[in-house]
C-alpha cells in the first residue's frame, strides 16, 4: 500500500503511528494513515484487520469529571 521511501511502519507495528496522513478529518477527530491505520485524537485506532486499540489518552472533558 505504502509508497513512500523509507516504508511507513506496518499497521501491527509498534510505531504505526509513524506513517503519513493520507486523508484528515481535523472536525470529526481522526485521520487516515497510509499504513490502513485510522487514528483517532485520543489516539486510539482502528486498525485494517478490524481490531480496536482503545484509547491511550483521556479527553479533556473526561479528564475534569474525574
Amino acid at each position: 500500500m505504502c509508497q513512500h521511501r523509507p516504508d511507513c511502519p506496518h499497521y501491527d507495528a509498534p510505531d504505526r503511528e509513524a506513517a503519513v496522513v493520507v486523508a484528515s478529518c481535523p472536525a470529526q477527530g481522526f485521520s487516515l494513515l497510509c499504513n490502513g491505520v485510522v487514528l483517532f485524537e485520543d489516539l486510539g485506532a482502528i486498525l485494517p484487520d478490524g481490531r480496536v486499540l482503545e484509547p491511550r489518552r483521556q479527553v479533556l472533558a473526561e479528564a475534569g469529571a474525574a
